[in-house]
């Protein structure tokens, strides 16, 4: 069979493995950064004070405020903030939140922005932007977003939740499956999917068992790395399409979403991808891959339904309109009747099905 595809992707400065203090202080000064502000969360704030004192890097200032799905007023008063400390980059500690925020930073100032993911979102390999304004979010694709160098230290994750851990890893899958049938994916980035789910899949059960287990978490983050690299090269789907029209509209949390769609939104392509989900059996080890991901979601602290994340049920068919009106490309048309009833099973929680 003859194929034709166009690969067109840009990949930041990677640096893998246990990375040090000093480490990061030599990567921000290869970008010409001398203060950089931290951008971070509540939670990513008290992990970074908690680092010793007489480390090797400085940084201008911290900013904490980073939220899900980087509202507009949040990056506004972070720019802010970074003016008045006469910030020179931006480091971003944390997950996605984190990272779109000084991705938004970024983009607004041409200043150098360095990542350093604490969770599997993926998202500091993307030159993409999700940002929020009332009610609505709007995605951006610009290579200027993308992070200059990105620095993975496996240590970063040890004490991620179990709970959270389980959800990334889902959202880091989401990214590869969705790449796997994508309408501009190719050869190179269906074999790196595979492998990004197969290290994902191989590292969420042995996180669930023993949280602390440094080559699970190894595996985790090496997984994240690979699907954020599919998730920049190629077009996302109906799952992507669903989970930021949700999360815009109703404000929910982005991995949870992930998490509790993923199973559905497989079940709704089945028929339509064929070559990948054949892929998808082989990367889980099982013959009904919507199954196995319904199974990795079932665990103490994650959601299970759209409903217990407080998503009105009359939203359901808003949805609905809202995804027809300006859809993504998908691999089985989009029709409104087996659309709802995708978005009514995560609601309630069921057991995925292909909606006829």
């Amino acid at each position: 069979m003859l194929q034709s595809f166009t690969f067109d992707s840009a990949i930041p400065r990677v640096v893998f493995g246990v990375v040090g203090l000093d480490v990061l202080a030599a990567e921000t000064a290869s970008l010409g950064v001398c203060a950089p502000l931290l951008v971070t969360t509540r939670r990513g704030a008290a992990k970074w004070t908690s680092f010793p004192d007489s480390s090797p890097f400085a940084i201008a200032g911290l900013y904490d405020g980073a939220e899900v799905h980087t509202p507009v007023n949040v990056t506004e008063d972070a720019l802010r903030y970074a003016r008045s400390v006469r910030a020179d980059g931006f480091v971003s500690f944390g997950g996605g939140s984190s990272i779109g925020l000084g991705k938004a930073l970024s983009l607004r100032t041409g200043l150098p922005h360095l990542a350093i993911p604490t969770t599997y979102s993926g998202s500091e390999m993307t030159s993409i932007l999700g940002e929020t304004s009332q009610g609505k979010k709007q995605t951006h694709r610009n290579r200027a977003i993308l992070p200059a160098t990105v620095l993975y230290d496996v240590s970063n994750t040890r004490d991620l939740p179990t709970p959270v851990s389980v959800m990334s890893g889902l959202n880091a899958i989401a990214h590869a499956v969705e790449a796997m049938y994508a309408q501009n994916g190719s050869p190179l980035i269906s074999d790196i999917a595979e492998r990004a789910i197969s290290a994902m899949a191989r590292a969420i059960p042995n996180i669930v068992e023993t949280p602390s287990d440094l080559v699970a978490r190894q595996d985790a983050l090496y997984g994240a790395w690979l699907a954020g690299i599919c998730l920049n090269a190629a077009g996302m789907g109906l799952h992507h399409k669903l989970c930021h029209e949700l999360g815009g509209a109703f404000d929910l949390p982005h991995a949870e979403l992930h998490a509790i769609l993923l199973p559905h939104t497989l079940a709704y392509n089945q028929i339509a991808m064929a070559e990948a989900y054949g892929r998808l059996q082989a990367a889980l080890g099982d013959p009904s891959p919507q199954h196995r991901l319904f199974e990795f979601a079932r665990v103490d602290g994650i959601p299970r339904s759209l409903a217990t994340l407080k998503m009105p049920r009359e939203g359901i068919d808003s949805t609905v309109a809202r995804v027809l009106s300006n859809p993504y490309w998908n691999p089985r048309p989009l029709e409104a009747a087996p659309l709802r009833d995708l978005i009514e099973r995560a609601w309630n929680g069921a057991v995925p099905d292909s909606p006829m």
